[in-house]
Parts: C-alpha cells; structure tokens; sequence
C-alpha cells in the first residue's frame, strides 16, 4: 500500500471582522482532504464546544508543563489564558496526507514561519476600511471604543500582510474561497512536493 503524500501546511491570519473563521469552515466542510489543527487552550469551554474537536482543554499547570517539554510549535498567553499548537497535532495530520490549516493571528505566524520554513502563508484581507468597520459594527457585539481599538489594531496586523506568501481579499466569500482553494491545489503541485512520485516513476520505467 503506498504511504500517503505529506500534507502540507497552510498559516491563515486575518484582521478581526475580515471573515477568516467562515472561510476556514467553508473550505474544511466542503474539501475532505484539508484539516485544521486542534490547538491547546486553558480557557473554559463555552457552551457547544467540545473537547478534542474545538480545542484540547487543559489547566494551566498542564500547559506549562507542555511548554517545558517544547511541545507547541507557537503559543501565546492572549487575556490570560494561553493558547498553542502542538508539533504532534500538527504532525499526526501531515503524515495522514492531510493539508493542515493553522488558523492564528500575526505572532502566532510569525513563531510557525520560523520553526517551519517550508509552511505557506496565506492573509485575508478586507476590501476596505469602511467594509471592515460596516462587519464589526454589524457583529452588535461591541461597544464603540471596542470597534475603534479594533479598526486601529486591524490597520497594524494588515501592514504586517507583507509578509504573507499570499495575500487574499475577502469581498465576495464564494470568490475568496475559490482562492484559497487554488492556492492549497496550486501547492500540492509543487515539484518539491512530487519528489516521491518522480522517484517511484523512474523506478518503474
């Protein structure tokens, strides 16, 4: 039986109100091959989630011990409670022949960038300011200086786009999907990632 092809992986970051979240569950609904990591988090599990498929839910002490053993491929402590990706998730999925999705925010990349060079880069951009303040207003779920800071720390995570291997506006969600679609398909096709099937091609010529 012939091994599954190693999965690539995909970072996918976006300003808050940009429509990453729909995206990433359009793609993982319709396309059965593409997975996204399940990170680790010591918050409480809010009401529908589920241990395992949301995140894994762990106390703190279970965490740090995590990080001790350099178990996270990137973490981070956001409104005081940490949240990270773990190399053996990550891994596992991979060496199913699953491409893996890391939905995380700009530092959150950047450690993945590092630690996994050969990770694609993809940031979901809006098509404007006004579009963005429109979505996070019509959310009702924040207050005014709540949608100020927003706008101001999207206007800093979209100057960090740059350094994104792609760059993707959401204006219309089918067409967005489409994109990233083309570029997970567009991926798989990279000579790098067909060594094993040239190899296996050339011995049984």
């Amino acid at each position: 039986m012939q091994t599954p092809k190693k999965g690539n992986i995909f970072i996918i970051s976006a300003a808050s109100g940009t429509g990453k979240t729909t995206l990433v569950s359009r793609l993982l609904s319709r396309n059965k091959d593409i997975r996204v990591s399940v990170s680790h988090t010591t918050r409480q599990p809010r009401e529908g989630e589920i241990n395992g498929t949301h995140y894994h839910f762990v106390n703190v002490a279970q965490f740090e011990d995590l990080i001790g053993q350099a178990a996270f491929l990137e973490y981070a402590n956001v409104f005081g409670n940490y949240y990270g990706t773990s190399h053996e998730s990550v891994e596992q999925l991979q060496n199913q022949g699953y491409d893996v999705i890391l939905e995380i925010d700009i530092q959150g990349a950047e450690q993945i960038r590092q630690a996994l060079p050969d990770s694609i880069s993809i940031f979901i951009l809006p098509p404007s300011f006004q579009d963005l303040s429109n979505r996070l207003r019509g959310r009702n779920t924040d207050s005014e200086e709540e949608i100020k800071k927003r706008l101001s720390e999207a206007r800093n995570e979209i100057e960090q786009s740059l350094l994104f291997d792609y760059l993707v506006v959401n204006d219309d969600l089918d067409a967005a999907e489409n994109n990233l679609l083309h570029i997970i398909k567009s991926n798989r096709l990279k000579q790098s990632n067909q060594k094993q099937f040239i190899e296996n091609l050339l011995e049984n010529s």
